[in-house]
């Protein structure tokens, strides 16, 4: 018989670990958004500084700059083998940790980096070096970020809980977006173009060093209970994960495919052309148009987190998939033909709208899939995987098509991808009571 005392003593408690799950969610969310500024302050700048790393008059430089971003990618794949196992075998906090020093060092390389009027065609290999070694703390930074914070987030509230994995991922790109738009406001484009995306990196690098701070305060996420529970496995091991785990594994993959492609082209190709319809009026009003489409995407994050706790993670999927499938095309077609503010706001928003099915939930989904002993590890590996494949080429193809008139092809590409995805939604994502999330201590799910 539970007595009143007994019931207060249970109240207390949960709030309790409600209000820990919520302080550890926002010091994981807080060192995510500084990495993932990081990353996107690249795109949010590219246009202003790609002349100094190429030959003037280079006429590809715009190619060349999208190819560097597609190529640290392919450095995801070993940042999330590198960081997924030590993060299963040394804990989720000191990956996060050693993620975010990495990206700092490689913000103030890019701040400091001379340019091709100084050094040729060093600049461009600065940049390329630079931007590799932080492609490979972004595929750490993904998968441990993604597990700390769905293995942190209490059950009844994972949904709306980890979806801060986006809203902060997001937010990157909005405080990328937010120092573009005071530098214009502050400055002339010509003194952006000189040294404003310096400063903008160099933010980035201070950034970091707070959020080095704030991640060590942080509760470990792996207990020690499920440390020891799980000496007798093989933790954070690639042959555990391609051996035993490769049903998991390959779900991961195809999940990220189509969500991948789509946030690449709808996140970073969708400003992008609203910024060049706008250029030649004003590249502020692009900026702020973006801004706010930007906003609005990260605001649906914990909405659509918190509804996927009532309604199950797999209705939210299915719907991205669907109207991935049939929006894409109108969106990239659409989109060029914008004249208006609010016609290009709700052209974006719609497609935002759309690929919050995907965003708000998919570091929960991956995190579902894995038991403890291999989970940073396999969510890491899983997303890199896709994320380089499909993600970070989007941009690069998306610029050539466009170059060489060839847009129905990648439109007819990308939507074939989220075709994919929308097959694994909806014959191999269950949604169950119980996940492995439940009982972290336990590795004998196969």
């Amino acid at each position: 018989m539970t007595t009143p005392t007994s019931s207060v003593k249970e109240q207390h408690s949960e709030t309790r670990t409600l209000r820990r799950s919520v302080s550890n969610t926002l010091k994981g969310s807080a060192g995510n958004l500084i990495e993932w500024y990081d990353v996107y302050v690249y795109s949010v700048f590219a246009v202003y500084f790609e002349h100094h790393f190429f030959a003037p008059g280079e006429k590809n430089s715009a190619i060349y700059v999208w190819a560097i971003f597609a190529a640290t990618f392919l450095m995801r794949p070993i940042g999330a083998w590198y960081f997924g196992r030590f993060a299963d075998r040394h804990g989720r906090r000191k990956a996060l940790t050693l993620s975010v020093m990495v990206m700092a060092a490689c913000s103030f390389v890019i701040a400091l980096a001379p340019t091709a009027a100084t050094i040729g065609s060093g600049a461009a290999l600065v940049l390329l070096l630079a931007r590799l070694v932080q492609g490979f703390a972004t595929g750490g930074e993904y998968g441990t970020s993604a597990t700390y914070m769905s293995e942190s987030a209490i059950k009844g509230w994972r949904g709306f809980l980890s979806s801060f994995h986006y809203v902060t991922l997001v937010g990157g790109q909005v405080l990328a977006q937010v120092v573009l738009l005071i530098m214009l406001l502050c400055c002339d484009t010509e003194q952006v173009s000189s040294w404003g995306w310096r400063v903008a990196f160099a933010i980035g690098g201070c950034g970091a060093i707070g959020a080095f701070i704030l991640r060590r305060s942080m509760d470990e996420s792996l207990s020690s209970n499920a440390e020891e529970g799980q000496q007798r496995r093989p933790q954070g091991s690639m042959r555990e994960l391609l051996v035993n785990q490769w049903k998991p594994l390959l779900i991961c993959f195809l999940v990220t495919a189509g969500g991948t492609i789509a946030f690449y082209t709808y996140s970073i190709t969708g400003p992008r052309i609203i910024q060049s319809n706008f250029a030649g009026g004003s590249k502020i009003e692009g900026t702020v148009i973006n801004l706010l489409v930007l906003v609005l995407l990260m605001v649906l994050q914990p909405i659509g987190g918190a509804l996927s706790d009532k309604v199950g993670r797999k209705a939210l999927l299915v719907f991205f998939g669907t109207g991935g499938v049939l929006y894409t095309w109108y969106l990239l077609t659409a989109l060029p033909e914008q004249n208006t503010w609010l016609s290009a706001f709700v052209t974006l928003g719609i497609g935002f709208v759309i690929l919050t099915g995907y965003t708000s939930i998919n570091a929960l989904v991956k995190a579902e899939l894995f038991p403890a002993h291999v989970r940073a590890l396999g969510v890491g590996f899983g997303y890199a995987v896709g994320n380089s494949a499909f993600g970070g080429t989007a941009p690069l193809l998306y610029q050539a098509a466009i170059s060489t008139d060839h847009l129905n092809a990648f439109i007819t590409y990308a939507t074939a991808i989220m075709a994919v995805s929308l097959v694994v939604y909806i014959f191999f994502i269950k949604d169950s009571k119980e996940s492995l999330l439940d009982a972290p201590h336990s590795s004998s799910h196969h």
